[in-house]
């Protein structure tokens, strides 16, 4: 019998091109007991990213429209554009069931710790600044002064590694999309996340 249990939020943070969108994405892939939390940008869609699916990428007027209603669990600006969280998506997710899981900046991970919810953080760091920056240039998507600024902000952010709860080198992709599922397996079994372990413990069905 599997005694039934809470789930809960799983948030994804690393720097420009610390590869937690590639990760989230290979969880996806990998369970069926977690979906992707969208998030909502004023940015354009980069590369082969589609509305509805990547993000929901809405003008400024619109973001700011939502801020005002309170629709964001937080919301950030960076690299000069507008991300957002929204919280009914979130509790959506969980009301179905699932993990809810979402990859975010510094920022926005900051935010959502402060509230009220049931989540899990996770730390994605490149093995070193130099991979990083071969990574960041290697997407062919940012001038070199784009690349320049991420790689500022970079330092900065990772400097925050050790405030979330979980730190994951992702140097191996495969081997970083393992420990991931690890620590989410692992984190299912605690004790507070047990819906009512005594009553399923009885329950002669």
């Amino acid at each position: 019998m599997d005694f039934k249990k809470k789930k809960f939020l799983i948030v994804l943070i690393a720097p420009s091109g610390g590869g937690k969108s590639t990760i989230c994405k290979k969880i996806l892939a990998q369970r069926d007991d977690v979906e992707y939390s969208i998030s909502f940008t004023t940015r354009s869609p980069r590369g082969k990213e589609k509305n509805g699916v990547d993000y929901f990428f809405i003008d400024e007027k619109i973001f700011k429209d939502k801020i005002k209603n309170n629709e964001f669990i937080e919301y950030a600006k960076v690299h000069n554009h507008w991300y957002g969280t929204s919280s009914k998506i979130i509790k959506d997710i969980i009301n179905k069931d699932k993990y809810a899981i979402l990859d975010i900046d510094i920022q926005g991970a900051e935010k959502v710790k402060l509230q009220n919810i049931d989540m899990i953080s996770i730390f994605l760091i490149p093995p070193s600044n130099k991979v990083l920056t071969e990574r960041l240039k290697s997407r062919k998507t940012e001038t070199d002064e784009q690349i320049a600024i991420r790689l500022n902000d970079a330092k900065i952010e990772i400097s925050k590694c050790n405030d979330f709860d979980y730190l994951v080198v992702n140097e191996d992709l495969d081997k970083a999309v393992y420990d991931v599922n690890q620590i989410i397996n692992s984190e299912q079994f605690k004790s507070f996340r047990y819906v009512n372990a005594l009553k399923d413990y009885y329950c002669e069905d």
